[in-house]
C-alpha cells in the first residue's frame, strides 16, 4: 500500500469526522495514538477532551449549551492493564468491558454495530495499541451500515502484527463532507508517524479544517517501560 501524507490526507478533506492513527515512531521505541474530533453542528462544535484517569473523556465546553450528550459524550480512551483503546464512542466501554472477560477485541465488538444517527449512520472506527515484552501490536475495527442501508452492518478488523517502525494507520468516520456523510471505504491508509510526539500533534491538528475541528488527542507510548507522555488540543482553550 502507498504511503499516503498524513499531512494531505487532512488538509485535502473538510470532514472526516472522527479520526484514529495508530502506529510506530522511526526509532521503533513508541507506539503513538492520535484521536481527533470534529463538528459542524453547535453541540458537536461544544466539546473539549478532558484526562479521565489513564485515559480521556468528552465534555460539554459550556454546559448551557448541551442539547443532546448521546453519541457526544464518551470516552474515548482508556487503559486496561497492557492495552490502551481508543474508539470514536462509547463502545470503549464496551471493548474495555469484554477484553476484562477475556474476549478478544473483535469479539468484544460484535454487540455493537454503526451509530443510530440516520442518515448518516455514523460508523464506529475502534483501535486497540498491545504492548507486551518490549514489543507491541495493533489492530482497528469499522463497524458500518451497507452503503447507507442501516438493515445490514459491516465488520471489518485490521491487524497489524509487529509494525514497522516510522509508520501508523489511519481510519476516520467519513469520506468527506456531504449530506449524507458518506462512510469510510477500504482499509486504514498507511501515513508517516514522526519521532516527536509534539511535531507529530502540530502536523495533525494545523492541517485540521480550522472551522470544523474540534479537540485533538496524541499518546505516545515507550515500548520498553509502558510509560507514557500525552498531548490534549481544545480548539475551544487554545
Amino acid at each position: 500500500m502507498e504511503m499516503r501524507s498524513l499531512a494531505k490526507e487532512l488538509k485535502d478533506n473538510s470532514y472526516p469526522g472522527r479520526g484514529i492513527v495508530i502506529g510506530k515512531t522511526p526509532d521503533g521505541k513508541k507506539a503513538a495514538a492520535v484521536y481527533f474530533i470534529m463538528g459542524r453542528s453547535e453541540n458537536s462544535r461544544n466539546r473539549i477532551f478532558v484526562e479521565e484517569g489513564e485515559g480521556i473523556r468528552t465534555q460539554a465546553f459550556d454546559e448551557s449549551k448541551l442539547t443532546d450528550p448521546s453519541l457526544i459524550i464518551y470516552a474515548p480512551v482508556r487503559v486496561l492493564g497492557n492495552k490502551t483503546i481508543v474508539t470514536n464512542g462509547d463502545q470503549t466501554d464496551t471493548i474495555y468491558e469484554g477484553m476484562d472477560r477475556q474476549l478478544t477485541f473483535e469479539q468484544s465488538l460484535r454487540c455493537r454495530e454503526f451509530e443510530p444517527d440516520g442518515p448518516n449512520y455514523t460508523p464506529r472506527i475502534s483501535g486497540i495499541i498491545h504492548i507486551e515484552k518490549g514489543s507491541c501490536n495493533y489492530a482497528m475495527s469499522i463497524l458500518k451500515s451497507s452503503d447507507g442501508n442501516p438493515e445490514s452492518c459491516g465488520r471489518y478488523t485490521f491487524a497489524y502484527e509487529n509494525p514497522l517502525a516510522g509508520e501508523g494507520r489511519f481510519i476516520h468516520t467519513y469520506m468527506h463532507d456531504g449530506n449524507p456523510l458518506p462512510s469510510f471505504e477500504g482499509e486504514p491508509k498507511r501515513v508517516e508517524i514522526l519521532d516527536d510526539i509534539d511535531a507529530m500533534a502540530d502536523l495533525v491538528w494545523s492541517n485540521l479544517n480550522q472551522e470544523n475541528k474540534v479537540s485533538l488527542f496524541v499518546r505516545y507510548i515507550d515500548i520498553a517501560t509502558g510509560e507514557y507522555e500525552t498531548r490534549i488540543i481544545n480548539k475551544h482553550q487554545s
